[in-house]
């Protein structure tokens, strides 16, 4: 199977770059592990300053991504843990939307 890319974007609440920096410097040990075993080797999430978005991109090998991982314990703590930096749903994931790749060089 061949590898994939995987784009969405999310919403920073104003003024909480430097927690949103520091948590993710922080990362859990586990959650790391999670992402890792479902096929994600590669993940990057940028931050668009002038509206607050962050755009997140991942490679993974397989059919997994972290948006299948919601029903994890590790990563329902973790929602827990950024709700109050990022706009987020009821269930207190994030606001996420998918992206469509419309270029890519390799």
């Amino acid at each position: 199977m061949e590898d994939k890319i995987i784009a969405f974007k999310m919403h920073l609440l104003p003024g909480k770059v430097d927690e949103y920096k520091k948590r993710h410097d922080e990362i859990w040990p586990e959650l790391k592990q999670l992402l890792v075993d479902a096929g994600i080797y590669d993940y990057s999430i940028f931050l668009d300053t002038e509206t607050n978005i962050l755009f997140a991109v991942q490679k993974v090998k397989g059919n997994g991504n972290s948006q299948q991982l919601g029903s994890t314990e590790i990563v329902q703590k973790w929602w827990a843990y950024m709700k109050d930096i990022m706009l987020t749903n009821e269930d207190n994931s994030p606001v996420s939307e998918s992206l469509e790749q419309v270029f890519y060089l390799k």
